[in-house]
């Protein structure tokens, strides 16, 4: 199975040059905790997380309406592209200890995003929870 055919393809992306306070608002509005940052032809520059907004601005005493995205979003991204295999795609997500991998066309352009809820719905969900159960284990321990 390829990367494509498993990736959810509607992903909410935002701008660099986004304030905060109007990201926090769609991503409460879209019940989501992760929006990759694309620019304006599509290249994923990075990621924020709702854990990144209340690490970054709020335990700060930053101000969410006068911060950009840029200033607070995660830059290391793991990426994949749509033609990998689902399991090369696995191993990288297990290896850094992440929730989900951006998947790119073959321009470098965001095409969509694996997470690990994609991976244990998939049809051989027994390696999934391997994955799932791997990743929080490593995460406990650091």
């Amino acid at each position: 199975m390829t990367c494509d055919e498993l990736m959810t393809r509607d992903v909410l992306s935002v701008r660099p040059l986004e304030r905060v306070d109007a990201v926090a608002r769609r991503m409460r509005d879209e019940n989501l905790g992760f929006a990759p940052v694309c620019t304006d032809d599509g290249r994923p520059v990075g990621a924020v997380t709702d854990r990144d907004i209340a690490l970054r601005v709020c335990a700060e005493d930053r101000r969410a309406g006068r911060t950009h995205v840029e200033e607070i979003m995660t830059r290391e991204l793991l990426t994949c592209r749509a033609e990998d295999d689902v399991r090369s795609a696995e191993e990288r997500m297990e290896g850094r200890r992440k929730h989900r991998i951006l998947v790119l066309d073959r321009e470098g352009r965001l095409a969509g995003v694996i997470s690990l809820a994609d991976l244990a719905a998939r049809e051989d969900a027994a390696r999934a929870m391997q994955t799932i159960r791997r990743v929080v284990e490593r995460e406990r321990r650091t």
